[in-house]
């Protein structure tokens, strides 16, 4: 009797541990080579505008990245997404059409079609659309894989 409770708790241990690790492996998994189209992008309408994401963060790795989010925005004309930020990840963001002000650790700055902003870990950063016309821009946002986030207000 002890011996076979013995092997029903072994062998639910194995099934439980084997489901952790599936279940951990959904969601935090990189992704693989592959084309998103945008038929397959998620679309989400606020008030600002769109926000049409790519890969969402919340989940998505690559090999060397972690909460990865690729997504373009549409703000609309006098909007922005938010006030000025920062966050433990890193920040590519390119305007695609229109002309607005990004905001860069208090600083303000013209922004226009052609232009790339980067953020470091923990520094503020953002953008208005000053413009009469929506402002699309292309967001490349993530954390690294094995590297140590700095402390907020040290780098």
């Amino acid at each position: 009797m002890k011996k076979a409770l013995h092997s029903v708790f072994i062998t639910l241990l194995m099934l439980l541990s084997g489901w952790i690790g599936w279940s951990a492996n959904e969601y935090q998994r990189d992704i693989d080579s592959q084309v998103i189209t945008d038929s397959e992008a998620e679309t989400l309408h606020e008030n600002w505008g769109d926000l049409i994401i790519y890969t969402p963060e919340d989940g998505t790795e690559t090999f060397s990245m972690t909460n990865a989010l690729t997504a373009v925005a549409v703000i609309k004309s006098g909007m922005e997404i938010h006030p000025p930020h920062q966050h433990t990840a890193e920040e590519f963001m390119y305007v695609v059409e229109g002309n607005g002000t990004w905001s860069v650790n208090g600083e303000e700055f013209p922004a226009k079609a052609g232009d790339m902003m980067y953020a470091k870990p923990w520094d503020w950063h953002g953008i208005t659309n000053t413009g009469d016309k929506p402002l699309k821009f292309f967001v490349v946002k993530w954390d690294g894989k094995g590297v140590k986030v700095p402390a907020q207000g040290k780098r």
